[in-house]
């Protein structure tokens, strides 16, 4: 009877490394097909969900992912900047930003809703959606004279379009054939 148990206990930790292994695989060859494969694989990582999801689910996950980037980003804009702002010019800006980024994470919603109805296309244009709306909010900067583009404003865009990329990147790569 020890000796069974035992071998349970050993098949069981087998069978569990080996899944472990082919799920880190399927991240691993998942991240591959991105440009920016380290931003890829630690966002998957990170999250524990990535070790029984397939492409489609670690599509899923960084798109999850973007949307909480693009919710971020809404909030910093129409929270601390606005509230430290007394510039009715720059306040405007701001909110106009701040609901572009708020688009942003609607679109990224709507890409997982794609997702799950494996509508890639649907999924892959939602995520270019977003990807763009953090343009128009340096343009909408660059429109105004004597405004400034804001280094973290810049920062948080850029985070945006790479984790945006990554997720297009698993979409056309991994599920659009």
């Amino acid at each position: 009877m020890c000796n069974l148990i035992v071998f349970l206990v050993v098949l069981a930790s087998s069978s569990t490394l080996t899944v472990v292994k082919s799920d880190m695989n399927t991240i691993q060859t998942t991240c591959k097909n991105t440009k920016y494969f380290d931003l890829c694989i630690s966002a998957l990582k990170s999250d524990p969900r990535s070790s029984t999801a397939d492409p489609k689910g670690l599509a899923a996950i960084i798109a999850g992912n973007a949307t909480a980037t693009a919710n971020a980003t809404a909030a910093y804009l129409s929270g601390e900047l606005y509230d430290s702002s007394n510039d009715s010019v720059l306040k405007k800006v701001l909110k106009d930003c701040g609901d572009k980024y708020s688009l942003a994470a609607d679109s990224l919603r709507l890409s997982v809703q794609d997702l799950d109805s494996e509508d890639y296309d649907y999924a892959y244009m939602h995520v270019m959606a977003a990807e763009e709306y953090p343009n128009v909010c340096r343009n909408i900067f660059l429109r105004r004279k004597g405004l400034v583009y804001p280094p973290e404003i810049r920062r948080r865009e850029e985070g945006l379009k790479r984790i945006c990329d990554v997720t297009s990147g698993i979409i056309i790569n991994s599920l659009g054939e």
